[in-house]
């Protein structure tokens, strides 16, 4: 014979059939909302003044209808949820298709203040079915904003010198923050060396070498005032340039040059005497005047027809005929008895 089963035991077996049908009434239907996935790896990107929320899309369903999502926010821990619409923020973000929301898509000037402290949160929805709202960590833009490098960075060299002007790289309220600026630079090659940071944006690199290449990058940096809290920034692409000379290297040089050219004339002169004195003779010869052709000639050359060969010979001839007699009139004495 079986003992009889302990008494709690029996208890269990008679509450059990009760307990069974409630957990098949409580447990969610095919089509509850918890069976649509929520989006996945949501994250808000803050870059100067750039806000932007992405996400992925949740695993696919097997229904032909598009899944939609709806992005709501608040201000407070204690607020109210809004959703993301024209008028409240300046773009649509309540039932939309995409997987990202801009919200500053309508102009810079748009999307959540700078100074709040926002809270979003993010749903998907297919037909009736919703899924669980995914909340993201409250942000504040001045506090996790990613710093770009400067929008503008104009270098001009001067006499030993870089004078650098910035521009920050968005606009702030300067009640709540302003920028500082680093100059990161050295001259190539050669060791770096940092300047800043500086809260003026007209920044000037002196002491510098003349006549050598200089690399930099400026850094902005941005300061909360109230916080006193320093967002770290992007440095901007290298650039270089080369000084120029300042007032004592320009002295230096135009001495350098005068004293070079005087050498050189120096040199030159001296060379052109020697030349002279070792090849006068043959400088004489090669610039001796050449001889000239006689007149008859020449006019021959230019009229072959005028007789004027004849006439040379002929003045030739009579040239050669022409003697001179000389006639002895009286002799000394002496003479004369020598001659007889």
């Amino acid at each position: 014979m079986r003992p009889p089963a302990p008494p709690r035991l029996w208890l269990l077996l008679l509450l059990l059939p009760p307990l069974l049908c409630c957990l098949r009434a409580a447990a969610p239907p095919p089509d509850s909302p918890s069976q649509l996935a929520a989006p996945q790896h949501p994250k808000i990107r803050l870059y100067n003044l750039e806000q932007v929320l992405s996400w992925e899309s949740p695993f696919p369903v097997n229904d032909t209808r598009p899944v939609v999502y709806s992005v709501q926010y608040k201000y407070s821990i204690a607020g109210e949820w809004d959703d993301v619409t024209v008028k409240s923020i300046g773009v649509n973000c309540t039932q939309i298709t995409a997987t990202e929301c801009d919200f500053t898509a309508a102009g810079l000037s748009k999307g959540f203040p700078l100074h709040f402290i926002v809270t979003l949160r993010l749903r998907a929805e297919l037909g009736e079915l919703v899924s669980a709202w995914v909340t993201m960590p409250w942000f504040h833009h001045y506090w996790n904003v990613t710093v770009g490098p400067p929008k503008h960075i104009m270098v001009t060299p001067r006499e030993g010198t870089l004078v650098i002007v910035v521009s920050p790289p968005f606009e702030v309220d300067t009640s709540e923050a302003t920028f500082l600026y680093t100059v990161h630079y050295e001259e190539k090659p050669g060791m770096q060396q940092v300047k800043g940071p500086l809260q003026s944006n007209f920044i000037l690199l002196d002491n510098l070498k003349p006549f050598r290449i200089y690399c930099l990058q400026v850094e902005a940096q941005l300061f909360l005032n109230t916080q006193r809290i320093i967002r770290p920034g992007q440095l901007s692409n290298t650039s270089c340039y080369e000084t120029t000379a300042d007032a004592y290297a320009k002295q230096q040089q135009v001495i350098g040059i005068s004293v070079g050219t005087l050498l050189s004339l120096l040199l030159l002169a001296g060379a052109c005497f020697f030349l002279v004195l070792k090849y006068g003779s043959v400088v004489k010869y090669l610039f001796r005047t050449p001889p000239s052709i006689p007149a008859q000639i020449e006019e021959y050359l230019k009229d072959p027809v005028q007789p004027i060969l004849e006439a040379l010979d002929k003045d030739i001839s009579q040239k050669d005929d022409t003697w001179n007699s000389v006639s002895i009139i009286s002799f000394p004495e002496k003479e004369r008895e020598d001659v007889l």
